[in-house]
């Protein structure tokens, strides 16, 4: 055709089993969304078809390119995800037109940033505002950012601790009847925030910092009764924290501290789902100045591709 153009990546300092992925697969899955022929010819992404189609291609393409450099192992999941936001006019993994939301973390060889325009908005909002509601399905991020950003700023001497809360809500279980003492009963609860600090920071390194408090990790009831100043903290599944709880936490911010509330609606464990805080601040807090709302989507999952198929399964079990 006569339209039909050739244009070129360069992809100087990417690994290339990186960014093709297994049997090429993340070069397939582009050229079967976008409708152009994907090479990779040395240093250079190539990217063939009709003028309309590499013109859309093309940002899609350069994104995944950054986040190859960057260290990224991609899949066909973050193909889909990066078409997916250029799709729906989100700003694209990589880009920084409005501030750049890349955390580099001593210590690690790898570069942490947003893969999906919303977990974006959510680095952004976390930057710019001392209270972040971060609202969403499981395998969204949102701990994970969260975590990332809060050992960002103490390695910047931004604040000089981080305190990770969860309520010690089970779901369909009682933590009486588990066995051992209270911190066996409920380590279960907390081992999700161990496993996001023990991969931004080494091992001996987290224990050292939970030894002299740099570091706290606890159920949501020991912030009872204390002010938390100089601190980043971070109150994770906050769907199963009543109203009460949810005052309590956000009552305890002193000078100089940050909150990131993290919670799933569709998850709540509580008795009566109308007890959760997080619906209740949901409909009382927009709108005060230093508070953000971001709400994250089945476009923004981050794990197995198929589980954001299975999100919206049940989302529209719900609905029917």
């Amino acid at each position: 055709m006569s339209d039909e153009i050739t244009h070129r990546l360069s992809t100087e300092g990417v690994d290339p089993l990186m960014l093709a992925g297994v049997n090429d697969g993340n070069l397939v899955e582009l050229a079967k969304r976008l409708g152009v022929r994907v090479s990779l010819r040395g240093d250079a992404l190539m990217l063939q078809g009709p003028l309309a189609a590499v013109e859309r291609a093309t940002p899609v393409a350069q994104a995944l390119v950054d986040l190859a450099r960057m260290g990224e192992a991609l899949d066909v999941g973050d193909v889909d995800r990066v078409v997916s936001d250029e799709g729906a006019g989100h700003a694209l993994p990589g880009e920084t037109t409005e501030g750049d939301t890349r955390i580099i973390l001593p210590g690690l060889r790898r570069v942490i940033q947003a893969k999906t325009g919303g977990q974006r908005d959510y680095l952004l909002a976390i930057a710019r505002h001392d209270i972040v509601i971060g609202i969403g399905p499981a395998g969204t991020g949102k701990t994970y950012l969260a975590v990332a950003a809060a050992v960002d700023a103490l390695s910047r001497k931004r604040v000089r601790r981080i305190v990770l809360a969860r309520p010690a809500v089970e779901a369909g279980e009682s933590l009486g009847f588990l066995p051992g003492d209270l911190h066996e009963k409920v380590d279960p609860y907390l081992r999700p925030l161990y496993d996001a600090l023990e991969d931004m920071m080494p091992r001996d390194r987290v224990q050292k910092a939970i030894d002299s408090r740099t570091i706290e990790i606890a159920p949501l009831a020991y912030m009872r009764g204390r002010t938390l100043s100089d601190a980043f903290v971070i109150l994770d599944e906050a769907q199963n924290a009543t109203g009460m709880q949810m005052k309590m936490f956000l009552t305890r911010l002193g000078v100089n501290s940050r909150a990131v509330i993290t919670g799933d609606k569709t998850q709540i464990d509580l008795a009566s789902r109308e007890d959760s805080g997080l619906l209740q601040v949901e409909r009382i807090l927009p709108g005060i100045e230093g508070i953000a709302f971001c709400y994250l989507g089945e476009t923004d999952v981050v794990r197995h591709r198929l589980v954001r198929d299975i999100i919206r399964a049940y989302a529209e079990d719900v609905q029917g």
